[in-house]
């Protein structure tokens, strides 16, 4: 399991802020994130990540983030108990976030060159501001306790299922489309990498190995 924490502070460049609220006068920002992801040796689990982020510019603050899992070999099983276990969560804070960040997060976790979902999904959403500070930080608090407890639940229940070369061939594969949509697509690495992050922490979520053939 990857970890990343981080706080930033700093100036948007003049094309950056162009996508960034409340820098219409000023380009100055705060930002603090914290990133979790696994890869698992046992290609029978999935990969889970989960990340949170505040963002603070001149006039405008939001949470960003969400968590989501990408099999190498699906399991109804897994599947189901992270959909409807994320569903619980939400609703406790309010009915509409489950279906509205579910669907935020099929569309985020896509390849749009190859036509295809990265994983089987989760939640994802951007600009969470209710205007209760307190309100939306412990939304965020709970779906990362959740994640946690699932990851740990999942792991236990399969880390000794039996696997051969051939499901280590669909893992490796897997991984490759993992690497493919945070180099392309992933919007914290390229808030990172335009903002002058650590390179280590902001690549700390790719697989540790990964084959496209």
């Amino acid at each position: 399991v990857l970890k990343s924490g981080r706080v930033m502070l700093g100036e948007f460049t003049e094309e950056f802020r162009k996508n960034m609220p409340g820098t219409d006068d000023n380009p100055s920002f705060w930002a603090s994130g914290i990133s979790v992801v696994a890869h698992m040796k046992n290609p029978k689990i999935a990969a889970a990540h989960f990340n949170t982020r505040y963002i603070v510019t001149a006039s405008k603050s939001w949470f960003g983030g969400g968590c989501d899992l990408t099999p190498a070999i699906p399991e109804d099983e897994e599947t189901n108990a992270f959909h409807s276990g994320l569903e619980k969560t939400c609703n406790q804070h309010d009915r509409q976030y489950y279906p509205k960040f579910k669907k935020e997060c099929d569309e985020y976790f896509f390849l749009k060159h190859r036509d295809e979902k990265r994983g089987i999904g989760g939640i994802f959403f951007d600009y969470l501001n209710t205007s209760d500070f307190e309100k939306d930080l412990n939304f965020i608090k709970d779906v990362g306790q959740f994640f946690a407890n699932f990851v740990n639940s999942n792991t236990l229940r399969k880390k000794d299922m039996n696997y051969n070369e051939e499901d280590i061939e669909k893992l490796s594969h897997k991984r490759s489309r993992y690497v493919e949509f945070n180099l392309l697509y992933d919007r914290g690495t390229l808030f990172g990498l335009k903002t002058g992050g650590n390179i280590d922490a902001i690549l700390m979520s790719m697989p540790p190995e990964a084959k496209w053939t």
